[in-house]
């Protein structure tokens, strides 16, 4: 029941066809079985049932039901739920002391309120299944840097599921829920998407409201949905998208179909090549099947051409500057005091209580990047690091200004390479934020991407074949934009196909 996308759920579940209890326990009994991915670090079993038992009831009465009517969605934990702990995978919002991994969850920090996108899904019936794995304050590119021990890719369980949102592409991937959300600071949703083999959208800076969200990089912070085709991802972003007062940043900006924008023709639209994307550090197979991809689009009319973006090459430097300066101060709040880890032991006074706290609850790459950001902000550094960060970043957005002159959407891979093996770049900070340059530059200049599958790329063990994504961006708030080419790639590819180990069997196989 999984296998089926979000759109034939919710109105399979509208028609009578299928219960919204029996997708709820669909899900669970998949999460169950598949928990040795450790895509979950909260599974909501009793708010899930209840809430599809009213759905069910609301039906039977005869009441209008939503959009996402029965749909199980998982939910990152990042963003504040009112009935199941929120911890950034953290401990310095779990109020135990211990092993997080052993069932501490359930300690974690209550928020007294719902994210917007967590109303909006549940206004529109979507059963929220549980809250899923990342990195620490998801800061990190694999999801090795959870307190909960990393999210296991389900095309090769010896490798990372990519980051920081491993958890939701993962649990997509291997169909324990059918769509997830997630949030992408400089490609947390389009790089696990990508590594995993599912649909990831990064909406522009904006749409999305980000109260309620936990904040990382708060100048470049965006949710956005997973899910296993294009056309569930269209609908989760036209349920979440729209104007929150609430949230500083949301911009006021009308909310397209983006459904319909899947039944659109691509001929004429024009895509950009950037030559700054295809060079050294590109593995082979991974080029030639986003090549594959983009020859193909070509052949159902779409128009290909090459684009400069001359400045990506300071992407990295750029964004590791600007984002750990904003961490560095959105994360002073967790000291120990309001919510969350209190250290135990000796506390003569507040500074020892605050030292002692911190350096319990932050993982190595949370101190690793508030420490960074500390020091650009220093006295003697800001104007040398973080005011020539912005002025650089400014220089990356006009790039992008000026090659949407001439096309309308660009193509790239998404990763360098295909997933890599668990522990691989764990004591390699460099090797690992190098991961990220395909999508960093789309994060600094506010606009949209999403990841897509292409074919796999095999390697050299036989038969073992690992998901390929191919990224497109397009200017801010042309999001339908994306979702036309997006869902021409689908038809042509004949659908997303889901990892061979955890592909539900087909009927004559049931048989």
């Amino acid at each position: 029941m999984l296998d089926i996308p979000i759109a034939q759920i919710a109105e399979r579940v509208v028609r009578g066809e299928v219960s919204a209890v029996q997708m709820a326990e669909a899900s669970l009994a998949a999460i169950d079985e598949g928990r040795r991915l450790n895509a979950f670090v909260h599974v909501a079993e009793e708010t899930a049932l209840e809430a599809a038992r009213q759905l069910d009831e609301r039906r039977k009465r005869g009441e209008p039901l939503g959009k996402l009517a029965g749909v199980p969605i998982a939910v990152k934990d990042a963003l504040c739920t009112i009935d199941a702990p929120t911890t950034c995978a953290s401990r310095i919002l779990i109020r135990a002391e211990g092993d997080p991994s052993s069932g501490l969850a359930k300690h974690g920090w209550r928020p007294p309120f719902d994210a917007t996108v967590v109303e909006r899904l549940r206004r529109e019936g979507a059963l929220l299944i549980g809250k899923t794995n990342m990195d620490e304050f998801a800061m990190g590119s694999s999801t090795e840097n959870s307190a909960f021990g990393p999210t296991l890719n389900p095309w090769d369980t010896r490798r990372i599921a990519g980051g920081s949102s491993g958890g939701s592409a993962a649990a997509v991937a291997a169909r324990l829920a059918p769509g997830s959300i997630g949030s992408d600071t400089g490609g947390s949703i389009r790089q696990p998407a990508g590594l995993c083999g599912v649909v990831g959208v990064k909406p522009s800076y904006g749409r999305v409201s980000r109260y309620g969200l936990v904040a990382f990089a708060s100048s470049l912070d965006q949710i956005g949905p997973l899910a296993t085709d294009v056309r569930g991802a269209a609908r989760l972003l036209g349920v979440i998208a729209g104007y929150d007062p609430r949230d500083s940043t949301s911009v006021d900006h009308p909310v397209p179909d983006y459904e319909a924008a899947c039944d659109l023709d691509v001929r004429g639209i024009r895509i950009g090549i950037p030559e700054e994307y295809f060079g050294p550090g590109l593995d082979p197979q991974v080029g030639q099947r986003v090549q594959e991809s983009l020859d193909a689009l070509k052949r159902q009319g779409c128009q290909l051409t090459s684009v400069r973006l001359p400045h990506t090459q300071f992407g990295v430097a750029t964004y590791y500057i600007v984002a750990t300066a904003e961490a560095s101060s959105n994360l002073a709040r967790f000291d120990g005091v309001r919510f969350g880890l209190r250290a135990s032991g000796r506390n003569d006074d507040l500074r020892d209580m605050y030292a002692s706290t911190r350096g319990a609850g932050f993982g190595k790459e949370v101190k690793r990047r508030i420490l960074l950001g500390t020091y650009v902000l220093s006295a003697g550094y800001y104007e040398a690091y973080y005011l020539k960060a912005q002025r650089v970043r400014t220089l990356i957005r006009r790039d992008f200004e000026d090659a949407f002159k001439s096309v309308d959407a660009i193509a790239t891979p998404v990763s360098p390479t295909v997933a890599f093996q668990l522990g691989e770049r764990v004591e390699d900070p460099l090797a690992m934020y190098l991961g990220d340059i395909f999508t960093l530059p789309c994060s600094l200049a506010g606009i949209c991407g999403i990841s897509v599958p292409v074919r796999p790329a095999t390697l050299g063990e036989p038969g073992r074949a690992l998901p390929v994504g191919l990224q497109l961006m397009a200017p801010a708030f042309r999001e339908e934009t994306l979702f036309t080419i997006a869902a021409a790639w689908e038809r042509l590819l004949g659908g997303f196909p889901a990892p061979p180990t955890w592909a539900s069997p087909k009927p004559s196989d049931a048989r």
